[in-house]
């Protein structure tokens, strides 16, 4: 089976081998302290370890297209912005 359908650059293997890292991390994470009891954050509804990942990456791919469409393809400055907000989505949400 070829994958020549697929453009695997640098850039497309590095995001799915960062997803995959995510996911490992986390189930790593639940397997050391199990449960990660739902918590009530700012957005006032429960979250789990696992939604605030989702969170993090729905709202960075926002970020991603945003930058892409105001300001242009230079997405360091979006990456720490998406860092940032993962960040605060893990702390506050």
């Amino acid at each position: 089976m070829t994958f020549a359908w697929m453009a695997w650059t640098l850039p497309t293997a590095l995001f799915f081998g960062t997803i995959l890292t995510l996911l490992v991390g986390m189930a790593i994470w639940e397997f050391a302290r199990p449960g990660g009891q739902p918590r009530v954050g700012i957005l006032r509804f429960e979250t789990t370890r696992g939604d605030r990942l989702f969170l993090s990456l729905l709202g960075s791919a926002f970020i991603h297209l945003a930058w892409l469409g105001l300001v242009g393809p230079d997405l360091w400055w979006a990456l720490g912005l998406s860092l940032l907000y993962a960040i605060g989505v893990f702390r506050w949400v």
